[in-house]
């Protein structure tokens, strides 16, 4: 515990360390390193702000109806009264609400307060604005890069929120930097927020290279990667959470992506983590009908891009019938229609990513590929230990196979690798799982072409969609 300066009570000042510790974050009081005396001493100087970890929703309405009580978690935002229990309080010795939606990290109850800072701002090293350009990238932009930069870049700058509606393998992240070197040179605290592991960990390394003078932060579950005084933090959304009213300016990367799109938990952790009035860049391929529709009817400015950074189209998927595969698998037997595929593509010398629906189905088909002398492949998934290692053996070569559930739809790029998509006809490979999913192929100048095949046993119309949607955009960009 931190000693109190002995005239902390009599004086209206504050502690640095609490100050830079503090700033930008949000935690339960429990979980503070600091002594009960000192935070008491920075609430009453105004420095420090305290709030119910659990609220009840409008609690003088439901109190004259008689009705039980609704909750609202102010960490995570649920409001899903199923994800709320009751439990005999150790702390304040009461029966405390809890919130089971956000227990993973950490038990919120109705006696839990939540400390953020409200002083002001602590003042960040800013040596790397010394006049010099900050984005040291060496690439250069096509034309129509460079406009969707500028215009991404005037908008923010603008205070105003932007859509980057972009095909896979678009250069989104390059077309982002000069908006960020923009953000950090006003002094801005910047978050890049995407919804995966994997893919804070690719563009980590990009944007250290691109940026090497610039301390930047990188967060996902089991990083040791946090800088407090960072100004550009890369993270997941679920690391998110952590924060309150920190970033000046927020870019939400694959912003259609599961579980982004499908866990409200998220999107209120992304704006919890924002100032007021903060602008957002959302870049997609596949964006959602809300923002898709905003940007139609032009309430939301933002720019779309239907030709990949190397100017060639994207490859267009197609559909091999492969009947009941899944009966043949649990029989311990290849489908000979993926068999003689993954041969051909191992006699090319090319890699290739399966994609299958589920967990199970991914160990199986694994442990078969393995028995039929494809010895240099491996299966991955979201709960895999050696996940991180497997994709690296991929990329460097050692690999030349890898299954995987959706976890890699997005955000990882291999230079030649090829597509199978096995029960392409399940639900849970809806249109934009496919659009992403093909997307992994032709991403490099080098290789701009290659194979995409939805093994399937019936053609369903998130199939259909897919190819529709990838045809419509290399229309698009042939005019």
């Amino acid at each position: 515990m931190l000693l109190l300066s002995r005239h902390l009570d009599q004086a209206p000042n504050y502690r640095a360390d609490v100050q830079h510790f503090l700033f930008g974050r949000e935690f339960r009081a429990e979980d503070l390193p600091f002594s009960e005396k000192l935070i008491r001493a920075h609430v009453k100087n105004g420095f420090i702000s305290l709030r119910p970890g659990i609220m009840p929703l409008n609690e003088n309405i439901f109190d004259l109806l008689g009705i039980r009580k609704k909750w609202l978690c102010a960490r995570c935002g649920n409001r899903d009264q199923e994800a709320f229990a009751f439990c005999s309080c150790a702390r304040c010795g009461k029966k405390c609400v809890y919130c089971r939606h956000c227990l993973n990290m950490g038990i919120v109850r109705s006696c839990t307060q939540l400390v953020t800072w409200q002083g002001p701002e602590p003042g960040f090293d800013r040596a790397f604005l010394d006049g010099r350009p900050l984005c040291k990238w060496d690439g250069v932009l096509s034309n129509e890069q460079q406009a969707a930069a500028t215009a991404m870049k005037r908008t923010l700058a603008a205070r105003e929120s932007f859509l980057m509606w972009a095909v896979t393998g678009s250069g989104k992240t390059e077309i982002m930097y000069p908006a960020i070197e923009g953000q950090l040179r006003q002094g801005h605290h910047v978050a890049l927020a995407t919804p995966r592991t994997d893919v804070v960990r690719e563009l980590l390394p990009r944007l250290r290279a691109a940026f090497p003078d610039v301390p930047i932060s990188g967060l996902y579950g089991g990083s040791e990667e946090e800088n407090l005084r960072a100004p550009l933090v890369i993270s997941t959304a679920h690391q998110l959470i952590r924060y309150a009213g920190r970033f000046d300016c927020v870019f939400i990367d694959e912003v259609d992506a599961f579980p982004f799109h499908f866990d409200p938990m998220l999107e209120y952790a992304v704006h919890k983590a924002a100032k007021p009035g903060t602008p957002f860049a959302y870049l997609s391929a596949t964006p959602p009908s809300e923002l898709k529709n905003r940007f139609l009817s032009g309430s939301l400015k933002g720019v779309k891009l239907a030709r990949r950074y190397h100017g060639h189209p994207l490859p267009i998927p197609r559909f091999r019938w492969i009947g009941s595969w899944q009966k043949l698998v649990q029989r311990g037997k290849l489908p000979s229609v993926l068999h003689e595929w993954l041969k051909n593509k191992m006699e090319a010398q090319q890699q290739v990513f399966v994609f299958v629906p589920s967990v199970s189905t991914a160990a199986a088909l694994t442990e078969l590929l393995q028995r039929n002398g494809f010895s240099r492949s491996a299966g991955v998934h979201s709960e895999d230990p050696l996940r991180h290692q497997k994709v690296a053996d991929f990329r460097s070569g050692k690999l030349r196979l890898l299954v995987t559930t959706t976890i890699l739809e997005r955000g990882v790029t291999i230079a030649n690798v090829q597509v199978g998509v096995v029960g392409a006809d399940d639900p849970i490979f809806d249109e934009a799982a496919l659009v992403q999913i093909s997307g992994r192929v032709g991403r490099s100048a080098a290789y701009p072409n290659g194979d995409v095949v939805f093994f399937h046993n019936g053609k369903t119309l998130s199939m259909v969609r897919a190819v529709r949607h990838m045809v419509q955009m290399n229309q698009e960009g042939d005019r």
